[in-house]
C-alpha cells in the first residue's frame, strides 16, 4: 500500500474509501496513541481518545485543505482531543472532591498520574521516567503538549508550530519554559520537599 501518498490519500478518505481509511489508520495508530498516552498518561483513556482522534479524523476529512502535511492534521487533532481530556478529568477531579463529601460514589475520578509505560522509555527507566511523567502533568497544558511533541515524538519546533498553530519562536519559549519547570519540581522530588 505504498502508492498511498499524503495526497492521493486525503483524495480516497475524502471518497470514503475504506482501504484508505484502514491505511490511515495502521500507518499512524502508534504516533496517535504515544502523542495522546504522553498527555493523557492513562492507557485506557490513550486508547478512547486515539479512537476519538480516528473518529474525527473520518467525519472531518472533508474539511482537510491540505495546507499542512497530513500527519500535522492528526497530530494537531490528537494533541486537541489529549488537552481536552485532561481538562475533562481535572473537571471532574474538582467535583469528585466537592461529591466525595456527600458519599457519592458514582463520581470515578482518576487520582494522581496512574503508573503507566509509554512505548518511548526503554524499561531500564520507567522508575525515572515515571517521575518525569508525575512531574509533565503538573505543567500548563501547552507546555506539556510542546514537551511531548518535542520529546516524545521527536518533532522540530517548526513542525510543532504548525500542529499547534504558532510559530517556531513561541514553541521555542514554551519549551524552554516545560524545561524550566520540570527541573523544578524534580529539583523538589530528589531533594525530597
Amino acid at each position: 500500500m505504498d502508492r498511498f501518498t499524503d495526497q492521493y490519500l486525503t483524495e480516497a478518505l475524502k471518497k470514503g474509501e475504506q482501504a484508505a481509511f484502514r491505511q490511515l489508520v495502521e500507518t499512524w495508530k502508534d504516533m496517535v496513541y504515544n502523542t495522546v498516552l504522553g498527555i493523557v498518561q492513562h492507557e485506557a483513556d490513550a486508547e478512547d481518545v486515539a479512537q476519538e482522534v480516528f473518529v474525527q479524523v473520518y467525519q472531518s476529512i472533508g474539511s482537510f485543505r491540505g495546507d499542512a502535511k497530513l500527519s500535522t492534521w492528526l497530530y494537531r487533532i490528537a494533541v486537541t482531543k489529549a488537552l481536552d481530556h485532561v481538562k475533562k478529568r481535572n473537571r471532574k477531579k474538582r467535583w469528585g472532591r466537592v461529591y466525595s463529601l456527600f458519599g457519592d460514589k458514582d463520581e470515578s475520578i482518576h487520582n494522581a498520574a496512574p503508573d503507566f509505560h509509554h512505548p518511548g522509555v526503554q524499561l531500564d527507566n520507567k522508575e525515572r521516567a515515571a517521575v518525569l511523567f508525575k512531574a509533565l502533568d503538573r505543567l500548563p497544558d501547552r507546555q506539556k503538549a510542546v514537551f511531548v511533541l518535542s520529546k516524545l515524538e521527536g518533532l522540530p519546533a517548526k513542525e510543532i508550530g504548525e500542529v499547534m498553530d504558532m510559530n517556531a519562536a513561541t514553541v521555542e519559549g514554551l519549551m524552554h519554559r516545560a524545561k524550566t519547570n520540570l527541573r523544578k519540581l524534580l529539583e523538589k522530588y530528589y531533594s525530597g520537599e
